[in-house]
């Protein structure tokens, strides 16, 4: 098997960097013949998977956290045209490592460049929103702004960060007017929170939707309207618990499609990263199997 691997150097803080010899030993020693290329800047890493996918590789290894895989698949998707992408690895060296986690995917790298050597592999969903592709969680309103101000921050690290960055945004929350339509049902009016999933975990700790499933076809939707501040902190309480979706407020359900119209423009974020600051028209789609993942 010829592997093609593509690490980020910033993931987990600079983290992933230090692990690069830990990477390419674990790979010798599984038997895996590959080459190893770092992400030279931010959003690079679609350009090096796409022209990989195209390069007579048997699979193509992200290594790095949820951001990391995000830019890989988008470049894998794309390459693949109508069908599914060839298969892809994970070596989760990032923060949270969603996506991995929730795929029940090893953390450990010996192990990880064991699933890679093995070579078995298994169909899970991807999401499209606009021209953008995400494998684990996207959303607007509240959340992007979560992330715009996890990303202003520089001293802290790991899930610390991101409770900061969600009490900075809550402080400066404002509703957002949409027009929202899913499958047999919408809403209009002022919004907080709308977070498509698909799979149970964001945020490293966060179980946003904690029903969902990777490879059923569909997205599930975690929706709040505008509701108070204070209702906002219970619900947010609750959802450290994953026991959000039992407040009255919070509205969720599975769709294979979202369309908003959003004013002001929402920012978007996919898989912990702002793919847009200010969108008026969202559309979001499920794609069916689209990933071919190297799994257990």
């Amino acid at each position: 098997m010829k592997v093609k691997v593509i690490l980020n150097p910033y993931a987990n803080r600079w983290g992933a960097k230090k692990r690069v010899q830990e990477v390419r030993q674990a790979l010798q020693d599984a038997g895996v013949q590959f080459d190893l290329t770092l992400i030279p800047e931010p959003r690079a890493g679609t350009l090096i998977a796409r022209e990989a996918a195209r390069g007579g590789y048997d699979a193509i290894v992200g290594a790095g956290g949820d951001g990391t895989l995000n830019e890989v698949l988008n470049g894998l998707i794309q390459a693949a045209g109508d069908g599914p992408t060839m298969p892809f690895g994970v070596f989760p060296i990032g923060t949270g490592n969603d996506f991995s986690d929730m795929s029940g995917l090893p953390r450990e790298l010996v192990k990880a460049a064991r699933v890679v050597a093995a070579g078995k592999t298994r169909q899970v969903d991807a999401g499209r929103v606009n021209d953008h592709y995400f494998q684990n969680n996207c959303a607007v309103a509240m959340e992007p702004v979560v992330t715009i101000e996890n990303e202003k921050m520089t001293r802290l690290s790991g899930n610390i960060r991101y409770l900061v960055a969600l009490v900075r945004a809550l402080v400066q929350l404002e509703a957002f007017q949409m027009k929202i339509k899913w499958d047999g049902g919408g809403y209009e009016g002022p919004v907080y929170l709308l977070s498509v999933c698909n799979s149970p975990r964001t945020g490293g700790i966060f179980r946003m939707a904690p029903q969902a499933i990777m490879d059923d076809g569909l997205f599930d939707y975690v929706f709040a309207p505008e509701v108070s501040k204070p209702t906002v902190l219970v619900i947010l309480v609750r959802l450290m618990m994953a026991k959000h979706l039992e407040h009255p407020a919070v509205s969720h359900g599975r769709t294979r499609q979202i369309h908003i119209e959003s004013q002001p423009d929402t920012p978007i974020h996919a898989d912990g990263e702002v793919i847009s600051r200010g969108s008026r028209l969202v559309h979001y789609q499920i794609l069916p199997g689209k990933i071919t993942l190297l799994s257990l």
